[in-house]
């Protein structure tokens, strides 16, 4: 019998789903990796030395969310979830196709939603004394992003998912608070992984913003994993930008306005194409 700690990685194909797989892994956890891609699967697996499974499914569709939990559940209890799954857009919000926002809230906001309420109702979900508020026996972290703190132009859809992301993490730990159940939150920023569009990645460079490898963002995740803080940003200034936006928004107006025009020439390339989700099983991210 497996004795190992069991936690469910969704998107785990992805730069910071590997990467965060590959982390949990070492510390001694046997990582159920969730995805759609079997080959990028199975060489994860390889990596970790068979120490995980893979389940393959949609997170979008009733049917498969509720297969790839029962799939879960039978190698044992599952100590952690990580919502990791997810996918980009970067456009003008006129320009964006009605089908892509539907798609990316559907990905990013409402599949983790359905994801965790389904795995909440597989737990026994307990009162704590304050002297034992902080012996879990299960952890969800919804692996977000510092776009779901900032309003950035391009990324409309993309923010509104993040935010909503944010705030439901927010509010169910607060729910939660007094039962063995923690829910926490993770921001990264821009991150080296196929989330973002070679537009994306020019621009960031042109605007000298900088950007973590999915290793380095993982072991941030470990902090936050490991630590009883129910959120986690990644990089400055993008957490500086965070709280200030929250505080003073007008000061994030004036800096993003600054640099208005110059995203605005890398929005507006091949204006003709119609936008395209960049699928990544996640990251973020």
């Amino acid at each position: 019998m497996n004795e190992k700690k069991l936690c469910l990685v969704t998107g785990a194909s992805g730069g910071i789903g590997r990467a965060i797989s590959q982390e949990l892994a070492r510390a001694g956890y046997t990582v159920i990796l969730q995805g759609r891609d079997l080959d990028k699967l199975i060489e994860i697996r390889e990596e970790l030395r068979h120490n995980s499974h893979i389940v393959l499914g949609e997170l979008t569709n009733e049917k498969d969310r509720t297969r790839i939990l029962n799939e879960s559940f039978e190698y044992g209890d599952i100590e952690l979830l990580v919502n990791n799954a997810g996918i980009s857009c970067f456009s003008s919000f006129t320009d964006s196709d009605k089908a892509a926002l539907v798609d990316l809230m559907e990905v990013n906001l409402l599949s983790p939603m359905l994801f965790t309420h389904e795995f909440l109702s597989r737990l026994t979900i307990t009162n704590l004394n304050k002297q034992k508020v902080n012996e879990f026996n299960a952890t969800v972290i919804n692996v977000g992003s510092a776009f779901g703190s900032i309003g950035y132009p391009g990324f409309s859809l993309y923010c509104a998912s993040k935010f909503g992301l944010r705030g439901f993490s927010e509010s169910l730990s607060r729910e939660l608070a007094d039962s063995n159940i923690r829910v926490a939150y993770f921001a990264p920023r821009a991150t080296n992984t196929n989330i973002n569009s070679v537009k994306v990645d020019d621009m960031n460079k042109a605007l000298g913003n900088a950007s973590d490898s999915p290793e380095f963002v993982a072991k941030q995740f470990m902090v936050l994993l490991n630590s009883k803080k129910s959120r986690k940003f990644v990089g400055w200034p993008e957490k500086v930008f965070s709280r200030l936006n929250g505080a003073f928004p007008e000061v994030v107006d004036k800096a993003i306005g600054s640099k208005l025009n110059k995203i605005k020439r890398f929005i507006n390339q091949d204006k003709n194409e119609k936008p395209i989700l960049n699928v990544s099983l996640v990251e973020e991210k």
